[in-house]
């Protein structure tokens, strides 16, 4: 159909760049999670402090947040490699992406972990400092449990990012299904692998916003 003969595809490599985009995508949202949610606390606990100092901090700590976010993706890795580099030794394939992915994602993650704290209801955090709760079980306690749904969401959202930013890091080498559709698709003009390559990542975006859908519907309050 189209011209268009699949029998040449090698499902082997296919197989091989779809397991190293899993693992590019697990290590590099494990790391973002770590660092974007204490980040995002940070940010919304700032924000909110009577003190001076504490509010220059926050002004900081927020434009080097922005400026993070909107420095494309592609921009950022290869800004990067002599960092990357110095971190785990190589700038390239699987490993070499790691790093890039966690600095583009961690910033919008932080972002996305304040705006659902902002959505807590203000009176429950209020009774738990009338309660004599400390500003850490209040996070621990009340914060982040009430805003559960909104923070399962946005771990959705920057995963599904995470999967574009893969495919975009196989501009330089990185390695994945990205790598695979533009090494074979754009270089080789094999438009059969390429096509492959983007029905691969769009299930495995389908499935994630489904499981994460999922997550966010059973642990809201009805």
């Amino acid at each position: 159909m189209f011209g268009l003969d699949f029998s040449e595809v090698n499902w082997e490599e296919i197989i091989t760049a779809t397991l190293d985009t899993l693992r590019m995508l697990a290590s590099s949202a494990l790391f973002t999670i770590l660092i974007g949610l204490p980040l995002g606390v940070l940010l919304y606990m700032a924000a909110r402090s009577s003190s001076g100092w504490v509010r220059f901090g926050y002004s900081i700590i927020s434009f080097i947040v922005n400026v993070l976010r909107s420095v494309p993706f592609i921009i950022l890795i290869v800004a990067m490699i002599p960092i990357t580099k110095s971190i785990v030794g190589v700038s390239y394939g699987v490993l070499g992406t790691i790093p890039p992915l966690v600095i583009g994602a961690a910033p919008f993650f932080a972002r996305l972990v304040e705006t659902s704290l902002n959505e807590v209801d203000k009176g429950v955090i209020e009774a738990a400092h009338a309660m004599g709760s400390s500003t850490r079980q209040v996070i621990w306690r009340v914060l982040l449990p009430e805003a559960r749904p909104g923070l399962l969401a946005s771990i959705t959202i920057t995963i599904v990012t995470l999967v574009s930013y893969t495919a975009m890091s196989g501009l330089v080498g990185g390695g994945g299904l990205g790598d695979l559709a533009i090494r074979y698709g754009y270089h080789r003009y094999e438009t059969e692998v390429m096509i492959v390559a983007v029905v691969l990542m769009v299930l495995l975006v389908q499935l994630l916003q489904m499981a994460g859908d999922r997550l966010v519907r059973h642990f809201t309050r009805k």
